[in-house]
């Protein structure tokens, strides 16, 4: 049988190339992004990012080539994202915090052949061995050459200096789209490899869980966009044709944001359970005339009195958390507001796109009520991890992803996560899960927020210590008071040995907090001898 012509195959799968041409034809005028005062047309859109294909393949991107992007939230980041796809090249976002030498890993490892940056993190990228390795670099905002074959380059005049590209991306949706780099909270990063296919399964997710079904859709990108919670709104709202609010890098404000909401009428945003909980009570004080239908949680537990603030404030929308990881793409589980309060620390039930499972060492399926892995299979899973195939082998035995996330499934079919199987606690031959603590803890009335990690000890190996935030900071709670509230509610061996008040916890830019930054400020205690604490109940 001959070959299908690539242009007159009638089954050509659409992806969100092709339907960011579709909108600018249907609605030229439309709003695609939003930025500050600046608004950016579905029929601009197009055409810039056609210019940027062009200028990219100019500068030596070709299928398969892979992008590095760097840079804060703007619209160009999403205008990168979608000249790229139009080349069938695969774009790999970069954390713009990180360090010029984790910047040098990434690209190294990537084998990325441009770069894409702005004024923000032009300064990492410049003490990087990109400089030197003559990779063009494209740097958004006003520094930059004008052209030339050294050093960076503007973007804007990239832009301006090229005709459109009339590619529309690959017409096989099993290629590789995203190198989306993990947050590196257990080692150096690995990229996991993103297809087409994979996102659009996320989108098909997406518009179940935020019921995305109107036409007038403004969706509010609050993550860094170089995310996946991020990359997880940004591809529905292309695909569908809903106009997005991209929210500012920098430090958040709830009055800001609300202001934002109202002024673009924005019907769906996602912020941590925390977040939402200032938001809440500042429009409570200084109510805002909103369009919200859909609020969207995640990153971290949410507490009982913040998902009752959250219903109360917003009766009219729906809410809910959604779970998962960057190899997911992401969404795996989902539970409502509703469901939220009746099995409150839930993280929901399976999406349906996806196949769970709860499992052991061994791959047998766990009883009801029992702590096991949780694994993974569908259309959304990643096709394994970048130049790393014993990492992808391991994270497939079985034939089924491993999350690396410990569960237990109550009878109604409910998912709680316990902890990470590298964040479990093992004193003196007990399992301890920080999850567990951690939810003992924040009940305490004076604690906010609160993270537990091993620490090393002479006798039990390792014991449990607890950061906690305090809800007033002019009155922290006191530690032993803290530890004798645990001693009421756990295990003698599960209450924490020490308690740590901290103004905030370390996160990473999904709102996780960074548990390997607290493990490095506790070390082994000189005493050798167990304390008071640790005598009791053992």
């Amino acid at each position: 049988m001959d070959p299908i012509n690539h242009n007159e195959n009638p089954w050509r799968p659409l992806h969100w190339v092709q339907q960011v041409a579709r909108h600018a034809s249907q609605s030229p005028d439309g709003a695609a992004l939003s930025y500050g005062t600046r608004v950016v047309t579905w029929a601009e859109l197009d055409d810039r990012t056609r210019r940027l294909a062009t200028a990219l393949a100019d500068r030596g991107v070709e299928r398969g080539s892979r992008v590095l992007l760097a840079a804060t939230n703007r619209p160009e980041f999403i205008e990168t994202l979608v000249a790229v796809h139009r080349l069938g090249a695969v774009l790999v976002p970069v954390n713009f915090r990180l360090a010029p030498a984790e910047i040098d890993h990434i690209a190294a490892d990537s084998g990325a052949v441009a770069v894409v940056t702005d004024t923000v993190v032009r300064p990492a990228i410049e003490q990087t061995r990109l400089r030197a390795s003559g990779i063009p670099v494209l740097v958004i905002g006003d520094e930059g050459q004008q052209g030339g074959d050294e050093g960076p380059e503007r973007y804007e005049h990239a832009i301006a200096s090229c005709e459109p590209d009339e590619r529309i991306g690959p017409d096989d949706l099993a290629e590789l789209a995203f190198v989306m780099y993990t947050s590196g909270t257990t080692g150096r990063p690995k990229g996991a490899m993103l297809t087409y296919q994979n996102l659009i399964t996320q989108t098909i997710t997406t518009m179940g869980v935020l019921r995305l079904v109107e036409p007038d859709e403004v969706a509010a990108i609050t993550s860094p966009l170089f995310h996946i919670a991020s990359i997880g709104h940004v591809i529905p709202s292309l695909m569908l044709g809903h106009s997005m609010v991209l929210v500012e890098t920098g430090r958040f404000e709830p009055g800001t944001f609300l202001d934002l909401l109202a002024a673009h009428s924005v019907t769906s945003a996602f912020l941590v359970p925390s977040v939402w909980h200032r938001v809440c009570e500042e429009q409570g004080q200084n109510p805002r005339d909103l369009s919200l239908r859909s609020l969207a949680w995640g990153a971290e537990p949410a507490r009982a009195a913040t998902l009752e603030l959250m219903a109360a404030t917003f009766p009219e929308a729906s809410i809910c958390s959604s779970f998962g990881q960057t190899e997911m793409s992401p969404i795996t589980l989902v539970v409502t507001g509703a469901e939220s309060r009746a099995k409150l620390g839930s993280v929901g039930r399976p999406v349906s796109l996806v196949e769970v499972r709860v499992v052991n060492d061994d791959m047998a399926d766990v009883a009801v009520g029992e702590v096991g892995e949780i694994v993974y299979r569908g259309p959304g899973t990643t096709i394994g991890y970048w130049n790393a195939p014993e990492a992808t082998a391991d994270a497939f035995r079985g034939g089924w992803f491993h999350s690396g996330d410990l569960v237990r499934v109550d009878e109604d079919g409910y998912f709680y996560v316990v902890d990470r199987l590298k964040d479990m606690i093992i004193s003196g031959g007990e399992n301890i899960y920080s999850a567990e603590v951690e939810q003992a803890i924040v009940a305490h009335p004076d604690v906010a927020d609160v993270a537990v990690v091993g620490a090393p000890h002479p006798r039990w190996g390792e014991t449990p210590v607890a950061f906690v935030v305090p809800k007033d900071r002019s009155a922290p709670p006191d530690p032993d008071d803290v530890i004798a509230f645990c001693a009421a509610r756990l295990a003698g061996y599960k209450k924490p040995s020490e308690v740590l008040v901290v103004d905030e916890l370390p996160r990473n830019a999904s709102g996780k907090v960074l548990k390997p930054t607290l493990r490095g400020l506790v070390t082994t205690r000189p005493d050798a001898s167990p304390s008071e604490n640790e005598k009791v109940n053992r």
